[in-house]
């Protein structure tokens, strides 16, 4: 028997008017999701549980059925696993954006205008983490250079209660000054985010970034703080051997601290110009190879979602039913009965640019024992007029594993 899960993370959002009313996943041409789901159990899941921010973290976390209020300790140490990094005991991991901001003269009065900076490459963005620890780290800090725009800073015997530190893709477009957090516990922070932007203004990197009529990463921005996480080892929990496929730091982070295989896909970058084939290439190679369980993780509809990117967000989910799902569902039936579970993590809302904590509809097919009564199509609208609801999203796996 295998299981896979389809996390097509901030796939869930709410109706538009760019879309005549509908939601992305009622506009995307998803033949194969919709013709499983008059087959399949469709319900809602509530990823992120009460008094949880709506994260990546959080949700992905419950989806692999790990209890959050139980193991969660923040994003950025769980980024910081897949990238090598041995936290000591009194290191505190914080996520290290490169962004974009406005050339305001006053700190305060600056903008964001990318919070990624045009999705700068991970080649680049070495080159200015180097800058960054030439010039900063050494001492009570450290910078590691992560995927992309996503890279690690390590605060040692820092203060982890520095209260909260916004996320960038949450105020992308506003003035940073409302949001600076200026608390005494997190001065140091907030005065390396204030100095990079001098180093980093007249950067190489970045001076070539705008010849070609990219922005530049003009600045870095901390957020995602924790201490060294711990989690129980997957195949002891549930009894099967897991696989992750992913192309973020966060996930594979995940995997490598519950001893899960990861698998590496080059060219995979976490928007809708991953290597779909690749990740599809590894899914399948780690089922074949032993492993009982693969869990596939597709950023592109969050990446869209946080950009405001409509058409890309409906292209998105297209993509995954099409060039993922449909091969995938092909390569496994030829050899093995499978259970199949497809969902995201959490929505992001195309109208508000972040993630919010509403339940998310799922997908559950078995192809040794299709339903016969599931609805005609998968979308939030379906899953909730089925009125089947998982108010403790981190069951969820247990209801895949175990029919």
């Amino acid at each position: 028997m295998k299981h896979i899960i389809l996390l097509c993370d901030g796939m869930a959002d709410r109706p538009i008017e760019a879309l005549d009313g509908k939601t992305p996943m009622e506009a995307a041409n998803k033949p194969t999701m919709d013709a499983l789901a008059p087959m399949s159990e469709v319900g809602l899941v509530q990823t992120v549980q009460a008094g949880m921010k709506p994260g990546s973290d959080v949700a992905n976390l419950s989806v692999l059925g790990y209890d959050a209020h139980a193991y969660y300790t923040g994003r950025s140490p769980l980024e910081a696993a897949n990238i090598g990094i041995d936290l000591a005991d009194d290191d505190v991991a914080l996520r290290c954006n490169l962004v974009t901001l406005s050339d305001a003269p006053t700190y305060a009065d600056k903008i964001i205008e990318d919070y990624c900076a045009d999705d700068i490459s991970t080649e680049e963005a070495d080159e200015i983490v180097k800058t960054l620890q030439a010039a900063f780290g050494g001492g009570e800090f450290d910078f590691y250079t992560g995927t992309n725009y996503r890279h690690c800073l390590v605060w040692h015997r820092g203060c982890e209660q520095v209260g909260d530190l916004t996320p960038p893709h949450d105020i992308t477009g506003q003035v940073i000054g409302a949001h600076l957090n200026t608390s005494d516990a997190a001065a140091p922070l907030l005065a390396l985010m204030e100095k990079s932007v001098e180093l980093l203004k007249d950067h190489p990197v970045n001076i070539a970034r705008k010849d070609r009529g990219l922005r530049p990463a003009n600045a870095i921005w901390l957020w995602g703080q924790g201490k060294r996480p711990q989690l129980p080892d997957f195949t002891e929990k549930t009894g099967l051997k897991g696989a992750m496929v992913s192309a973020v730091d966060l996930l594979k982070g995940i995997a490598r601290i519950a001893h899960m295989r990861v698998c590496e896909v080059s060219g995979a970058t976490g928007y809708i110009d991953t290597n779909y084939e690749g990740k599809l290439d590894a899914a399948v190679t780690a089922l074949k190879d032993g492993c009982d369980l693969v869990y596939i993780h597709l950023e592109g509809p969050d990446e869209c979602g946080h950009r405001g990117e409509t058409d890309n967000k409906v292209k998105a989910i297209g993509d995954i039913d099409k060039r993922i799902l449909r091969p995938l569902l092909d390569a496994v039936a030829q050899t093995d009965d499978f259970d199949l579970l497809v969902l995201p993590d959490h929505p992001t809302p195309l109208s508000l640019r972040t993630h919010v904590a509403d339940p998310v509809p799922y997908l559950l097919y078995r192809s040794y024992a299709p339903k016969t009564d599931g609805p005609a199509s998968f979308s939030e609208k379906t899953a909730a007029a089925s009125g089947v609801k998982i108010d403790v999203g981190h069951t969820l796996i247990d209801r895949l594993i175990n029919p």
